[in-house]
């Protein structure tokens, strides 16, 4: 897609101290550090401006300048990852017309998928919020459903009208498939699994910061529901993973899991790190 005069940012939130995983920025993944890994995959997005890491912490900025990243330091009191990019987004020498919040433990997230949310920017200037989705298939149906049977609360799904504007993004599996679908593993099913990642223009993010968090979105514990109960239109763009696995690294287990994930299909930094310059 041509290069626009739009400026873009992607920006990564990494905080030190999650609950549930501290240092989780600086652990070690198949050699890389995370947030090693997730800087180099925003940095193979084409006709992308800037590529920033926002962090609460000295450590992690610390690590980053020894690799030749850009950050910037935000408050310890940023309430969440959002908050920390909008903050981060304000700090920049150009005020970003799009800002894509790139979660800093999305490590297996291929370029294309954060280009497809960028694509759909620049196509549509209507959309003022982009996410992405992916369809299930019976097989990865099935196996979300028994996880969620077996208490886990990971995955979320989104329904969505005919424009790709999301309806509704839930924990439970949505929409409801009777009997289970019918068909073979692999045959597509009218459910999405939702993908973590935003891209904003700019005044939405700032707009959509400043609303207060509502019933849904205090029930589902999910952030995006925010700008849906306020009324803002949340395009949602299916994005193909090229057969690779999707996994976010929540606990230190997850590292085992995303090490083979990368032993099975490949290291994705690495081989984009072969390909020719362009």
């Amino acid at each position: 897609m041509p290069r626009t005069s739009s400026p873009v940012a992607i920006i990564i939130p990494a905080r030190y101290g999650s609950s549930r995983f501290v240092g989780k920025p600086l652990a070690m993944i198949a050699g890389r550090t995370m947030i090693n890994r997730v800087w180099s995959l925003a940095r193979a997005v084409s006709d992308v401006d800037e590529v920033c890491i926002a962090t609460d912490d000295e450590r992690i900025a610390e690590h980053v300048r020894s690799f030749g990243g850009c950050v910037v330091t935000t408050p310890k009191e940023c309430t969440n990852g959002t908050e920390r990019v909008l903050i981060a987004a304000q700090m920049l020498s150009t005020t970003p017309a799009v800002v894509v919040n790139l979660q800093g433990d999305a490590v297996l997230t291929p370029p294309w998928v954060i280009a497809a949310l960028i694509d759909e920017m620049r196509r549509d200037p209507t959309v003022e919020i982009a996410t992405a989705a992916v369809r299930m298939d019976k097989r990865s149906y099935d196996a979300l459903r028994t996880a969620k049977g077996h208490g886990e609360v990971g995955g979320t799904t989104v329904t969505f009208d005919r424009r790709w504007n999301a309806l509704y993004f839930s924990k439970s599996i949505i929409p409801f498939v009777r009997n289970g679908g019918q068909g073979n593993d692999t045959d597509p099913l009218p459910v999405f699994r939702h993908i973590g990642l935003y891209a904003y223009r700019y005044n939405t993010l700032c707009q959509y910061i400043s609303f207060e968090s509502g019933p849904l979105e205090r029930s589902e514990k999910l952030e995006q529901l925010r700008a849906l109960e306020h009324g803002i239109p949340v395009r949602v763009v299916e994005v193909d993973y090229g057969g690779r696995t999707h996994w976010a690294v929540d606990s230190p287990d997850d590292l085992k899991r995303v090490e083979a994930i990368v032993g099975e299909e490949g290291d994705l930094v690495t081989d984009l790190a072969r390909q020719p310059a362009r």
